[in-house]
């Protein structure tokens, strides 16, 4: 086996990438692509989200202590890449990739509803942590696209393709390899 010692750096990949909208009261709501989010807590539900000081949804966040994390699929890739690149003090993302804000509850910023989930979340704690502050918060709502409910009332997440960034690239997620505790479960 040969391995190389490598420069210093965050390789931490695949990672799920989504779509963040926030939203300044009586101003057009915002969307920030984000590769840097994670779930931190199971009780409270608890997530984070860490973003670049100087972007236009940074100080959206930290003014209104809210946002809302929305999932990606393969149909959202382009826009995703797009809320990604572009600014919100210069274009409406919103308008610009045909996406549309919905009301969610828990908080003020809309969701977006060509997401297969969205979670409304309020800001608990801000850790500064160099290039990126860490927003660090409490789950307090969840909207899912009812065409992925099954009639038992299971909710069939996996089957919205969702997509993940890795090293600069988007990819969809591939076919099912185990399910948690296969490992150890009685044959």
């Amino acid at each position: 086996m040969s391995k190389i010692n490598w420069k210093s750096g965050n390789m931490l990949y695949p990672l799920p990438v989504v779509m963040v909208s926030c939203a300044r009261k009586n101003e057009r709501p915002n969307i920030i692509t984000v590769a840097w989010a994670g779930t931190i807590c199971s009780d409270p539900v608890m997530v984070s989200i860490s973003v670049r000081k100087e972007r236009f949804s940074h100080q959206i966040i930290s003014e209104t202590g809210e946002f809302v994390i929305n999932l990606v699929t393969e149909d959202l890739v382009y826009a995703t890449d797009y809320c990604g690149v572009k600014s919100g003090r210069d274009v409406d993302k919103f308008k610009k990739m045909n996406l549309t804000p919905v009301a969610i509850n828990g908080v003020e910023a809309p969701a977006i509803g060509e997401s297969p989930l969205s979670l409304a979340c309020r800001v608990k704690e801000i850790k500064e942590l160099g290039s990126h502050d860490m927003f660090i918060a409490e789950v307090v709502g969840v909207m899912v696209d009812d065409k992925y409910m099954k009639e038992d009332g299971k909710f069939e997440l996996n089957s919205s393709r969702l997509v993940a960034y890795s090293h600069g690239e988007y990819f969809g997620l591939g076919e099912k390899i185990g399910k948690f505790g296969y490992s150890v479960k009685k044959q």
